[in-house]
């Protein structure tokens, strides 16, 4: 078990050493700052290894017979070593990695982006990542080893850590890459616990890590596309603005763009 876990562990690292490299001016500490264009952040081939491996392991746990036979006998082994086991501080540590990005900005280390499209972004991961895994939950229908639910494939946890886990790597893993580590080891932190808690088996969690950090790898593709067009065009002296906006209890942003 401790085996498995560790090599989780080693191929997530995979992601982090293999992000391509830029040498685009980094972060403002300004909140309200719109650079002319966003950087296209697009991992390298070999990035796209590891996350493909894992979703492909977790589909495969369906049809292959041995792969559903090591989750059970890892629930088996866990229900043997640790009968009690039951902490869920996984719940906080999925967030870990979106936290210390912020922190890290305020403490004066910039990413790649803005504080807008860095928010832009890693809300656009959890988007995909959240209608990526709850469709595939219903349509999975696998019975969570504690029995509450039909809901274990893939784990939402860890795609949602992972997700936050590649969000700290696009943005730092340039300047050290033990800000990609750090984040990764929150992440896969997250996934042990929801196996230890009895919420997923092994293959859950390995799926879920796989749409995770593909969820994020996407939205740095895709952002991009359409940010640089929407606030820049070089042919042109329109303007355009995003800032935080509040009302009646809601936060959100509000955009203008000159027609």
């Amino acid at each position: 078990m401790k085996k498995i876990l560790f090599t989780l562990l080693i191929l997530s690292s995979l992601s982090v050493q293999a992000q391509v490299k830029d040498t685009t001016k980094v972060d403002s500490s300004s909140l309200l700052a719109l650079p002319d264009t966003v950087r296209k952040l697009r991992s390298s081939l070999p990035a796209y290894i590891p996350p493909a491996v894992f979703i492909t392991y977790g589909v495969l746990s369906f049809p292959v017979k041995a792969i559903r036979n090591l989750d059970h006998s890892i629930y088996n082994d866990l229900i043997q070593d640790v009968p009690n086991f039951n902490y869920h501080i996984e719940n906080y540590f999925q967030y870990a990695p979106i936290v210390m990005v912020y922190g890290l900005n305020l403490a004066g280390i910039h990413g790649k982006n803005t504080f807008i499209d860095r928010t832009i972004l890693i809300g656009m991961s959890e988007g995909i990542m959240a209608l990526t895994t709850f469709s595939i939950k219903k349509f999975s229908h696998r019975l969570r080893p504690d029995g509450s639910n039909y809901y274990s494939f893939p784990s939402g946890h860890t795609g949602n850590a992972f997700a936050a886990a590649e969000f700290m790597a696009q943005e730092y893993s340039e300047k050290s890459i033990w800000y990609g580590i750090a984040g990764y080891s929150f992440a896969t932190a997250t996934a042990i616990l929801r196996v230890y808690n009895r919420d997923h088996w092994f293959s859950d969690i390995i799926a879920g890590a796989g749409f995770g950090i593909i969820s994020t790898k996407l939205a740095y593709l895709i952002y991009p596309l359409f940010r640089n067009k929407l606030f820049h065009d070089k042919h042109s002296d329109k303007t355009s603005i995003i800032m935080p906006s509040y009302s009646n209890g809601i936060a959100g942003f509000s955009f203008v763009k000159q027609l």
